[in-house]
């Protein structure tokens, strides 16, 4: 089916499977680590036991499968001019980690339209896979496709860093998301922090402008990634430092967030709006 149809079309109920949390990664500005924290939280997650999909959206300067040395024969390029199904694009990651590349320096990709986003995460609804986990690894920004993947999920990270032009727009993001998207709910990861106080410091400074401005929204607090040598030298290998260091301070800060998320309960229903299998999760409400 060719994908401006998921727009509209409700697709076929696959068989009956697990509910799947999906969580956004994401951030006001570039540069404040949200893809090393989507690749490393991802393979946490999938070395804790859970079944992980990790899809790459930042569509048009995608960079996951860089990060983990990877060679896709398909990206989501391929899937939106119809050249493979869903299935051909699943690449296989650290721990059985399953993921969704995405081109990097395809413009078009870039420059989707909206209702083609909605298309995108509608396409999902049909994967035949068990899964426990969707981590979904956004661009920064406010663009159409950022916005529409967060509504997608149930959960919303927003790494932000302590400087002002990351915390003045990871605000701006929050702000979007909960008056254009009704994203009410986000939770925040202070990366790239000194220590920990610094990373709650750097939390409750959100926290407060979000308050007085935005009292709708609710903020939790995930936990703090510490600025690491060893995190640096995993990039340069190509490997998760979860996996390549894990007794570092970041890794070990990771892997405590990954605990965290994944104690999450998983949807009952779904919202009423654009979500990630959501016919997966209406048909096993009705199976209940």
């Amino acid at each position: 089916m060719p994908l401006h149809e998921y727009t509209t079309v409700t697709s076929v109920p696959p068989p009956p499977m697990n509910s799947v949390r999906s969580i956004a990664v994401t951030g006001g500005k570039g540069g404040v680590g949200k893809t090393n924290l989507s690749v490393n939280l991802s393979v946490a997650l999938a070395d804790l036991g859970k079944r992980t999909l990790l899809l790459d959206a930042d569509l048009g300067l995608a960079n996951v499968d860089v990060l983990l040395g990877l060679a896709p024969k398909y990206t989501l390029a391929d899937l939106v001019a119809g050249r493979c199904e869903l299935e051909e694009l699943l690449i296989e990651g650290p721990g059985g980690l399953l993921i969704v590349p995405a081109a990097s320096g395809r413009r078009h990709m870039a420059e989707l339209q909206q209702a083609e986003h909605v298309g995108l995460v509608n396409v999902f609804n049909d994967l035949q896979r068990d899964l426990d986990t969707l981590v979904v690894d956004t661009a920064a920004g406010i663009t159409d496709s950022v916005l529409t993947f967060c509504q997608a999920s149930q959960d919303t990270i927003v790494v932000v860093c302590d400087e002002p032009a990351s915390i003045t727009d990871a605000y701006a993001l929050i702000k979007v998301l909960s008056r254009e998207r009704g994203v009410d709910r986000i939770q925040i990861v202070a990366n790239m922090v000194r220590d920990a106080n610094e990373g709650r410091r750097l939390y409750d400074k959100i926290s407060r402008v979000c308050e007085r401005f935005l009292g709708d929204v609710s903020l939790n607090y995930l936990g703090a990634v510490p600025q690491c040598e060893w995190l640096r030298m995993a990039v340069q290998r190509q490997q998760a430092v979860v996996r390549a260091y894990p007794a570092s301070p970041s890794a070990r800060a990771i892997t405590d967030i990954a605990r965290r998320a994944s104690r999450w309960q998983a949807p009952v229903e779904p919202r009423g709006t654009v979500e990630f299998f959501v016919d997966r999760m209406i048909q096993q409400r009705a199976m209940a």
